[in-house]
């Protein structure tokens, strides 16, 4: 199955003219438009989308066969989908979200931790969140170079020099 990475969400309509709110997850947020039509999570429909205008958080947008307030309302919450062959590359220092989750996470000393579950961020910058058998509560990590000075995604692994408190000893 190819893997598809989440590029972006409508978020509702814009205007009475069927136009649709669209929030970006893309960087630079306009690069989501050039990745020709966006797919939904499971691939059955897809969407071409032309960017009219930047609004507060996101684009207004048209979108091919939608014309009234109400289809592009219908819209709202539908999450968007490219393959993750379609993004750039980025540099060494760089990471899709969707590349860190579920990577294994050790300690400086070697010890397993758990996961990466998910990526976070609150307004302060990115956070992983790390689930495993010995954590009765998912642990969020800094996700820095002084807190994760190694990712190696070809070995599936991060280590991590956690700040103290964050993982039982």
């Amino acid at each position: 199955m190819t893997r598809m990475i989440c590029v972006g969400a409508f978020a509702g309509a814009f205007g009475v003219r069927g136009e649709a709110r669209l929030k970006s997850f893309c960087s630079p947020p306009e690069a989501i438009a050039e990745y020709g039509p966006l797919s939904s999570e499971g691939g059955e429909n897809h969407y071409e989308i032309n960017l009219i205008k930047p609004i507060k958080q996101g684009f207004a947008v048209r979108v091919k066969g939608i014309g009234t307030r109400e289809e592009a309302e219908a819209l709202a919450g539908t999450r968007l989908f490219v393959e993750r062959a379609a993004l750039p590359t980025l540099p060494d220092d760089e990471f899709y979200h969707a590349d860190l989750i579920g990577l294994a996470v050790f300690d400086t000393g070697g010890r397993e931790l758990g996961q990466v579950a998910a990526v976070e961020n609150h307004g302060a910058g990115d956070y992983l969140e790390i689930t495993g058998p010995g954590l009765k509560n998912p642990a969020l990590l800094p996700f820095t170079r002084e807190a994760v000075p190694t990712v190696d995604l070809a070995a599936g692994r991060l280590i991590v020099d956690a700040p103290e408190g964050v993982f039982p000893r």
